[in-house]
Parts: C-alpha cells; sequence; structure tokens
C-alpha cells in the first residue's frame, strides 16, 4: 500500500468515527426529550457520546491499557493454588485489584492500573474495570492510592462542585483530568457514575442548584396531582415539574414555550407573551441598496412631490397645490 492510499483508509476511518460520534450524541438528545416524569432521566458517564475525538483516545487507551505486574509475586508457577486451571485469570484471595494470570499452568500475578479493580467475569476481555461496575465480595484490599494535582486517583470518574454546583464530574486517565458537563437539568451521581436528576443525587441540593422551589400545595384540596408542572420564570421555553415537591428541569426545544392553559409544551406563538418576533421585511431593503441610480431618482422625485416650481402657478402663498393633481416638473 502507497503513502496515498494510507492517508486515504486513515482519513476514512477518522470519518466514519466522527459520523458515529455525531449520531451518538443525535440519539442521546431524541432519548432525553422523550423522558417518563415518574421515570429517571439518567446518563451514564461512562457511554457519553460528546467525547471529542482525542478524549476517544484516552479513553482506548485506558480500556486496553497492559494491567502492571505486581514487584512481587510474578512467575509462580505450577498448577494448583495460583492457577485453579492451566488458562485463565483468577482473583488474589485479599485484593480487589489483583489478580492471577495463567498460561499453560505458568501463574503470573497481575495488578489493575491504580483506581481500577479486576472483573472475574471479564473472561476475554480487558481484566480491570470500575468500581461500579465490579463487586470485590471480601476482597477489600487495594494498592495504595497515587493521585495527582488533578485526580484523587490515577483512573475514574470523580464528582465536581458542592450541594449548589452538582452539574460537572471528570475523568481521570492517568492521572490527569477530563472535565464534562451534565446535560442541562441533570446533576452528577458518584454513587452510580450517571447524570441523574438532582434530587436523586443524595449530596445536591436540587432548589439551589435549578434555581426554583417547588410552590406549597394546600394539602386540603381534594386532589393533588401527583406531578405538578410550573412555567420557568426566567424564560418561556423551560418549565420545572415537581416530584415529591422536589423540582426537576425541562426544555420544550427551539420554537415551542410551556403553555400552563394545557400542562404542556406548545407552539410559541400559542403561549401568550412567549410569541416569536416577527420576520423583518428585506425586499424594500435589497431594493434601497441594490440600485443605486434608480434609489436617487426616487429620493430627489419624492423631495419635489407636492412643492410647485417658481414659474408654475398657485393659488396658495407658499407655494404648494392644494391637491396633488398637478404636475410640478416642466
Amino acid at each position: 500500500m502507497g503513502p496515498a492510499q494510507h492517508r486515504l483508509l486513515l482519513s476514512s476511518a477518522l470519518l466514519c468515527l466522527l459520523l458515529h460520534a455525531t449520531c451518538l450524541g443525535q440519539q442521546f438528545q431524541q432519548r432525553q426529550n422523550q423522558y417518563n416524569h415518574r421515570g429517571q432521566n439518567r446518563f451514564d458517564a461512562r457511554h457519553n457520546p460528546f467525547f471529542t475525538q482525542q478524549q476517544q483516545q484516552q479513553q482506548q487507551q485506558q480500556r486496553y491499557q497492559e494491567p502492571r505486574n505486581l514487584d512481587v509475586g510474578s512467575g509462580i508457577g505450577g498448577v494448583g493454588a495460583n492457577c485453579p486451571e492451566p488458562n485463565g485469570r483468577f482473583p488474589v484471595a485479599s485484593q480487589c485489584d489483583a489478580y492471577i494470570e495463567c498460561i499453560d499452568g505458568i501463574a503470573e500475578e497481575k495488578l489493575c492500573p491504580e483506581g481500577l479493580l479486576f472483573n472475574p467475569e471479564a473472561r476475554f476481555n480487558y481484566p480491570c474495570g470500575y468500581p461500579i461496575d465490579i463487586q470485590c465480595l471480601g476482597r477489600s484490599a487495594l494498592q495504595p492510592a497515587k493521585p495527582t494535582d488533578d485526580c484523587p486517583h490515577q483512573y475514574g470518574y470523580f464528582k465536581i462542585g458542592d450541594r449548589q454546583n452538582c452539574g460537572q464530574f471528570m475523568n481521570c486517565v492517568e492521572g490527569r483530568s477530563y472535565i464534562f458537563n451534565c446535560p442541562e437539568g441533570l446533576a452528577y451521581n458518584p454513587e452510580s457514575y450517571r447524570c441523574d436528576w438532582p434530587d436523586q443525587v443524595p449530596d445536591c441540593d436540587a432548589e439551589a442548584f435549578l434555581g426554583f422551589t417547588c410552590p406549597t400545595v394546600n394539602q386540603n384540596q381534594f386532589f393533588i396531582p401527583e406531578v405538578r408542572f410550573y412555567k420557568s420564570p426566567s424564560d418561556c421555553q423551560h418549565y420545572y415539574f415537581c416530584v415529591e415537591n422536589r423540582p426537576r428541569l425541562q426544555n420544550c426545544g427551539e420554537g415551542h414555550a410551556f403553555n400552563e392553559l394545557i400542562g404542556a409544551c406548545d407552539a410559541a406563538e400559542n403561549v401568550t407573551g412567549c410569541e416569536p418576533p416577527q420576520a423583518f421585511d428585506t425586499n424594500f431593503q435589497r431594493e434601497l441598496f441594490d440600485q443605486p441610480q434608480q434609489n436617487q431618482l426616487l429620493l430627489n422625485s419624492r423631495k419635489n412631490t407636492g412643492i410647485a416650481r417658481r414659474n408654475a402657478k398657485t393659488d396658495r402663498h407658499d407655494g404648494q397645490y392644494r391637491t396633488g393633481n398637478f404636475n410640478s416638473f416642466k
């Protein structure tokens, strides 16, 4: 294969990758708009479709990085206590991020990258994964943490901000952090590694985060709806719905507004105070500026309209005619 063909192949592969990432983003936006108010509007940070190409490469490096060998215990041979089977990967009895890899009965003890844990269920895939996906089942020991200026661990997903600022998280890869924002209205949940409704995140103040407090409901009412809807006080496109008196934010989308009369999103022109601005007619503007000679003649003629020349006869002392039936240009 020549250099030109090689470059063409790389360009085609890159185009496919970018198109795939774009489609994933569009699919997520469509899924986000199809929700159940009682259900969970979640976004899995580990499958973020908004990663840049560089960040996707970092993720691939993280996923397929070869685990580091332990300084001690490597090269232990023989089938028995260390190798239950001649080939395979097996957990270390006391440590969750270490495992034994056996090849033809030869055991080698290995260590996952710091921040990841050994997954005994990954028979043929990369053997290390995130803590959210793995149960250690009594293997509580871990290698010492290796924090950096950016990250508490070499690998993992971590919350950023306080109870009032819950919408960001970072992905650490080899001790370097990459910052991401949750979709609008969602907060990062460190317990599930997902962006979730803020009222479902234990250490997030949903009211402070969203800037909205659900109005108090008269408990003596005959019927109290399970979910209550309120127009956003700041703009027409957004609205809040309250579940168990805690707010959640939604977006009607461009060209739409929340209609309190029907309790749902509607075309913006149907909602009082949310009508879109009238489109400016550009035809006159084009006529005015695209034909300079004709424009000048038009302006000159308008200056003389209704004014008689000095040699024209008129019955008014100011030189103007009573009606427009005259010719003042002779």
